[in-house]
C-alpha cells in the first residue's frame, strides 16, 4: 500500500510539474532558468510555424542552447521576482558598502596627507627660523668689525 501511494505521489507530481512548451505562457516560460523575456518571446515565435513536440526542439529556436533545454528538460525554476528582488537589494546594500568603505578610506587617506603637510609646514617654519637667526647673527656679527 505505502508502495503504491508513493509511486502515485510521484506521478501525479510529475504531470503536474511537466509544462507543455506548445501552450505555455510567456511568464511560465520566463520560470524556467535561462529563458528570460527575449527567449520566451523568441519560443513564442518559434511554435507560431512550428511545433514544439519535446524540449529537444528548443534547439531549433535562435539563442537556445543545451544548457537551457537541460533545464527546461529538468524543470528547473528560474528565481521568482521576489528572490530576484532580495538578490538585488543584497548586491546594492553589498556595492554601498564597499563604496562607504573606499570613501572612509579616502578620507583617512586625506586625513593623513594633512597631518603630513602640517608636519612638513612645521619643518619648513623652523628652518626658515634657523635662517633668520643665522642671517641675524651675521648682521651682527657684520655691525662689530
Amino acid at each position: 500500500m505505502k508502495k503504491l501511494l508513493i509511486t502515485l505521489f510521484a506521478l501525479t507530481t510529475y504531470v503536474f510539474a511537466s509544462m507543455n512548451l506548445q501552450t505555455a505562457s510567456k511568464a511560465e516560460l520566463m520560470s524556467i532558468s535561462g529563458i528570460g523575456a527575449k527567449k520566451a518571446a523568441a519560443i513564442m515565435k518559434y511554435r507560431k510555424t512550428n511545433k514544439i513536440k519535446n524540449a529537444s526542439d528548443l534547439l531549433k529556436v535562435k539563442g537556445i542552447g543545451k544548457n537551457i533545454v537541460s533545464n527546461v528538460k529538468g524543470n528547473v525554476k528560474g528565481k521568482s521576482l521576489k528572490n530576484k528582488m532580495k538578490q538585488k537589494a543584497k548586491n546594492k546594500k553589498k556595492s554601498l558598502t564597499n563604496k562607504t568603505t573606499k570613501m572612509n578610506k579616502k578620507a583617512n587617506k586625506a586625513k593623513n596627507m594633512k597631518s603630513k603637510m602640517s608636519k612638513k609646514e612645521i619643518k619648513k617654519a623652523k628652518k626658515n627660523k634657523m635662517k633668520s637667526a643665522l642671517k641675524n647673527k651675521k648682521s651682527k656679527l657684520n655691525k662689530l668689525k
